[in-house]
Order: C-alpha cells, then sequence, then structure tokens
C-alpha cells in the first residue's frame, strides 16, 4: 500500500504564491548596449532620447536625437504616442541617467529600450 504524504499547508500556499508571482513578472528588461550596438539599433530605425538637460542637449548631441530629461521620460515618451514594442535608445553623459530612465520606461511597459550609456563613448564610436 502507497503511503501519501502531506504537504504541509504553508509549503503549499509558498508554492502556489511564487508561480503566481513568476506569471506576473514583466517580460521586458532595461538592458545595457555597447555603443556598437546602440548604432545597429539606430541604424534599424530605433528612436534615439538624450536624457541630459536641455542646457546639456543645446551643448551638442546625437543627429536624430531628441531630448526628454530622465526624470521626465515616461510622461515624454506617452507625449510622443509610442508604443510599448518600438525600438528606444537612450544615452546620457556618462550612462547613469539613461539607465534610471531604462529602468522607468521598462516599468512602463516598453520592451525594448536599451541603454547606449554616455554621449562621448556612442559619438566616438559610429561608425
Amino acid at each position: 500500500m502507497k503511503t501519501i504524504k502531506k504537504t504541509n499547508p504553508k509549503t503549499l500556499l509558498l508554492t502556489i504564491l511564487t508561480v503566481g508571482l513568476i506569471a506576473f513578472l514583466p517580460t521586458s528588461y532595461a538592458k545595457d548596449v555597447t555603443p556598437a550596438q546602440a548604432w545597429q539599433m539606430i541604424e534599424q530605425q530605433a528612436l534615439v532620447i538624450d536624457v541630459r538637460t536641455a542646457e546639456e542637449f543645446a551643448e551638442g548631441h546625437v543627429e536624430g536625437a531628441i531630448n526628454i530629461p530622465f526624470e521626465n521620460i515616461v510622461a515624454g515618451v506617452a507625449q510622443l504616442g509610442l508604443k510599448k514594442d518600438d525600438n528606444i535608445v537612450l544615452y546620457c553623459r556618462s550612462g547613469r541617467r539613461s539607465s534610471i530612465a531604462d529602468d522607468a520606461l521598462t516599468q512602463a511597459g516598453f520592451n525594448h529600450t536599451a541603454n547606449a550609456g554616455g554621449i562621448d563613448a556612442l559619438i566616438t564610436s559610429k561608425p
């Protein structure tokens, strides 16, 4: 005769909650890319967003980039009417603010965003 092992109710509840949470995790994720990878995305029509201040942007920026300061990124992208699966490349001075913006867009459901890091590395690596 087989013995059926009883499962601890707490263990069963934790298992159910864990599986439920995993099922609702977003499938998108923010990611850092190399300047070369960023240029590949740009060549394939990705929107380029400079997340620095308007003053920094006025001093120089990647050709074709638009300026949306990082603290306004989600609202700014929404005003542009972008779709959640549009390709977006973000950059700033060092990569810190573009990383924050990338995370914010990912949390908002955008699933094709990339942090290209700092402007100097991006400009010097242009093919």
